[in-house]
C-alpha cells in the first residue's frame, strides 16, 4: 500500500459513513496495518492532517451512531483502532493534530502526560485551520469535507472561508465582531488576538484591526451527518 492509498483508505471510510454503508472491513484494514508501515507514509503534516482528519470526522459518528458513546465519553474513551493501537477523538485532534497541547489550556501548553508515540507521530507545525475542519456532531461544528494530502492547504482554506464567512457577524459601525467561540477556546491555536484579526485578514479580506472581538455562544445541540453538500 503507498501513501495515497493510506490517505483514499481514510476517505473511503468517511465516505462509508456517509453513505450509511457498512464499514466494518475497512475499519479492519486500518485497525491491521502494520505500525511502522503508518508511520513511514504519513511523512510529513500533509498526509498527517489529511489522514487523520478523515479518521476523526469518521469516527465521530462511527462511535456516536454505532456504539452509542455521550459525551463526554465519546471523547476520552479509547475506541478507535488503528494499526494495532487504541486512540481516542481526544488523542486525534489534541495529541496528533494540535501537537499534543494539553486540551484545556486555550493552547497555551502541552500536556505532559502525552505518550511518545503521540508525540513522535504529531504534526510538526499545529495548523489553526483544523479547528475548521473537526466535526464533533454538534449544530455549531463545521460540516465535514473529505480531506487528501495532495490538495489539503486548498481545501483547510475553503473550510476555514466558509466557515467564518458563515459564523462571523460584523459592525463595521460599532467596529464589533461577533464570531466562533472556537476562537476563544483555542486561543494560543491563532496566535491571541491578533493572530485572529490577521486570519480574518488573510482568510476573508477583511480588516478588523480596530475592531472588538466579542464570541458567539456554541450550540451543542445534536447535529449527525452535516457534511458538505
Amino acid at each position: 500500500m503507498n501513501p495515497d492509498q493510506l490517505n483514499s483508505l481514510s476517505e473511503q471510510l468517511l465516505l462509508d459513513v456517509k453513505m450509511e454503508k457498512d464499514s466494518s472491513s475497512i475499519q479492519l484494514q486500518l485497525k491491521e496495518l502494520d505500525l511502522d508501515f503508518l508511520r513511514k507514509r504519513l511523512i510529513n503534516d500533509d498526509k498527517k492532517k489529511a489522514f487523520w482528519i478523515n479518521i476523526y470526522n469518521a469516527y465521530y459518528q462511527i462511535l456516536r451512531t454505532e456504539k452509542k458513546l455521550v459525551k463526554s465519553v465519546i471523547y476520552k474513551k479509547k475506541s478507535i483502532p488503528i494499526a494495532g493501537k487504541l486512540f481516542s477523538l481526544d488523542d486525534v485532534e489534541h495529541g496528533i493534530l494540535r501537537r499534543y497541547r494539553h486540551k484545556h489550556s486555550l493552547g497555551l501548553f502541552a500536556n505532559l502526560l502525552t505518550t511518545n508515540f503521540i508525540k513522535k507521530n504529531a504534526v510538526e507545525t499545529l495548523d489553526y485551520r483544523i479547528h475548521f475542519a473537526l466535526n464533533c456532531g454538534a449544530k455549531s461544528c463545521p460540516p465535514i469535507a473529505f480531506y487528501n494530502s495532495e490538495n489539503i492547504n486548498a481545501q483547510l482554506d475553503m473550510a476555514t472561508q466558509a466557515f467564518l464567512g458563515g459564523e462571523s457577524d460584523f459592525n463595521d459601525e460599532s467596529k464589533v465582531v461577533n464570531t466562533t467561540a472556537l476562537f476563544k477556546w483555542f486561543y494560543a491555536d491563532f496566535g491571541g488576538k491578533k493572530g485572529i484579526k490577521r486570519i480574518f485578514s488573510e482568510q476573508l479580506n477583511k480588516d478588523i484591526s480596530g475592531y472588538k472581538l466579542n464570541y458567539k455562544a456554541y450550540s451543542w445541540d445534536e447535529d449527525l451527518a452535516n457534511f458538505v453538500p
